[in-house]
Parts: structure tokens; sequence; C-alpha cells
């Protein structure tokens, strides 16, 4: 379905919610999990988000792709899990921990152990940060397109992505990075 239409509808069947699971599905798991840290609640939470667009496409008003409507609906599920009572109390937020591999190559080590660094260095980041530096450099937005995914202004998110950045290299300056540990 071409993307202007979605605004259109005032109900979604079986088809239409599938197209969009295998379109999107992926990148609001994504988005999911980066914001909780847990596989689990990216699961939750992606079912989630796609079960409340089934329900309420009639409130889609198109001014933001449905792409962004999604990922907006995903973050404010992913805030709204992290804030409750339960999660704080019961659940504790694990460390991503980077998946053992045994690579052929120098080559291909070195690059898994800078993605990992990278990507540790970016969780450690508190939410408001590293939702903004996903938002823009993964899922390439706008700022005016995060800005209406966070419901904050562009000059926040401006603001938010210059610390974020400034946090990151800070942390790589502190840490150091995978070429010089080898």
């Amino acid at each position: 379905m071409e993307e202007s239409h979605w605004k259109h509808l005032t109900g979604m069947d079986a088809g239409l919610l599938r197209e969009l699971m295998v379109k999107y599905g992926q990148e609001v798991w994504n988005l999911a999990y980066i914001l909780t840290k847990r596989y689990d609640m990216a699961d939750d939470i992606t079912q989630e988000v796609f079960l409340s667009a089934y329900r309420n496409i009639g409130l889609f008003r198109g001014e933001s792709s449905i792409k962004t409507w999604l990922l907006s609906i995903a973050r404010n599920t992913s805030v709204n899990y992290l804030r409750t009572a339960f999660m704080r109390k019961v659940t504790l937020m694990a460390w991503v921990s980077s998946k053992e591999t045994s690579p052929s190559a120098e080559h291909e080590a070195l690059e898994q152990s800078l993605s990992d660094d990278i990507w540790r260095i970016v969780m450690k980041l508190p939410l408001k940060f590293r939702e903004v530096l996903i938002l823009s450099g993964k899922y390439d937005m706008s700022m005016k397109e995060i800005a209406g995914v966070l419901g904050v202004s562009e000059g926040t998110v401006k603001s938010r992505l210059a610390r974020a950045r400034h946090k990151v290299k800070a942390y790589w300056k502190e840490e150091g990075t995978a070429y010089e540990r080898l």
C-alpha cells in the first residue's frame, strides 16, 4: 500500500497488519531493544506496538510517515515499560553482553571489537541521549521527525544530539578503541 493511503484508513484488516509487521517489524523491535536493553521486553513492546497500530489506525493523520508513527509508538511504549514500578523493582537492567565470536581473520575480529565498543558506549548513555543518536544515525530521521517522535522541540533534539555526540567522544577517549588494544 502506498504511504499516503494509510492516513485515509479507518480500520485495518489482518493483511494490512501483516504488511506493516513485515515492513517495519524489525525496526520497531530494534528501537525497543536499544531503549530497554532487553530482548524479552523488545518482543513484548513490538507486539504491543502493532496491536496499538491495529486498534488506532484511524488516529494516524498522515502528518508523518507510517514508519515515524510506529517508531513513536515504540518509543512511548518502551519508556512506559521502563517507568512501571514493577519493572523498576523486579527487572535488573543487565548489561548488553556481546556474543562470543570466533572470526577467521584478524580484520573481522577488529571490526567486531570496534562495533562492540561503539554499541557499549552508546548503551551507556542516558535514554534521552541514546534515543536521539539511534533515531538520527540508525533510522536517518530528520530533526523534525525526531522531535515529533519524542514530543520535544527541534532545538531540544539538536541540543541532545550534540550532547550525546560529545559524551560518546568523551567515553571513546576515556576508554580507548579496539585498535589501540591490539
